[in-house]
């Protein structure tokens, strides 16, 4: 029996907010991983892509696709890979607080990119929300805007995260979600492998402690694997702007699980909480204004 189209989109909205809540957990794996940045990244596409392929070998999944799809996917993992790497050379050398502040301009950067791609007018709208968004994340976080290296690279880690978002947002139509995780993610680590082999990576890469194994595997398998299949099959019903908008909850769970793990007290500031009832006002209000927005334009 088919769902109803409301059933189906607020079950696509259950399962990404489910799966951004994943991905605030990812920032508690690396706080407890020992290794250095660019080598938790390798190991945990590492991890992800080899998971995926026992997933189709044990359901005996048809992962084969065409020479075309197979360029666009390995190549859209360049994106997903530099995200990464930028993502955590920012917080390197910078802070956390500075990178998630510049990777809420995603919904920003989505707002610009997704209509230029698709060939649509630019909402003016979105463009509000991206900004109330950056607003609320600037209000948790004490912004320090001396790292201007760590800015100019979560600027681009945002950039390539909105620009992977699009390009899958319009991927799934075609393909099976897994499988365009699974190719994606081999590109992601051909191009991390290649960044690593230039940069004089392998020469650090040494095998995980006892510790960072166990936190590894979780990393690669249920916020990476299994996050990454679900963040890409709800686009098929939600557009990339509202996957980005939601995405920028993740601080704010990162946050809340950080002060459950290492009770950080501070954290839990007054500015915590009103940009944290900034950013839901926005990801709840958006659609309602965008209702409104539709009906006075169809009574006009």
């Amino acid at each position: 029996m088919e769902q109803p189209a409301g059933s189906q989109l607020n079950k696509n909205l259950l399962i990404l907010h489910f799966t951004v809540f994943i991905w605030g957990f990812t920032g508690i794996l690396g706080k407890l991983i020992t290794i250095t940045a660019v080598n938790l990244v390798w190991y945990r596409v590492l991890i992800a892509f080899c998971t995926l392929f026992l997933y189709f070998k044990f359901n005996k999944t048809a992962f084969k696709i065409s020479r075309n799809s197979l360029l666009k996917l390995i190549f859209t993992g360049a994106l997903v890979g530099g995200h990464w790497i930028l993502f955590f050379q920012a917080i390197k050398v910078s802070t956390v607080s500075v990178t998630l502040v510049c990777l809420s301009s995603i919904t920003l950067f989505t707002a610009i990119f997704e209509p230029i791609i698709n060939k649509k007018p630019i909402s003016k709208l979105e463009i509000l929300a991206g900004i109330f968004i950056i607003a609320g994340i600037v209000l948790i976080f004490k912004f320090e805007t001396q790292y201007t290296l760590g800015i100019i690279m979560g600027l681009l880690s945002a950039c390539f995260a909105s620009l992977f978002s699009i390009i899958n947002s319009r991927q799934v139509k075609k393909l099976q979600p897994p499988v365009i995780a699974f190719y994606e993610l081999i590109g992601a680590f051909i191009w991390i492998s290649l960044y690593m082999l230039f940069s004089g990576g392998f020469n650090q890469l040494s095998f995980p402690k006892n510790t960072d194994i166990g936190y590894l595997i979780i990393l690669g398998t249920i916020c990476t694997s299994l996050a990454y299949v679900a963040g890409v099959s709800v686009m098929r019903e939600l557009s990339a702007f509202k996957v980005a908008l939601i995405t920028n909850l993740e601080p704010v769970y990162g946050i809340i699980m950080a002060f459950m793990f290492f009770g950080d007290m501070h954290t839990m500031s007054l500015g915590f909480w009103g940009g944290a009832i900034l950013i839901l006002s926005t990801i709840f209000l958006f659609p309602v204004a965008q209702k409104q927005i539709r009906q006075y334009k169809s009574n006009r």
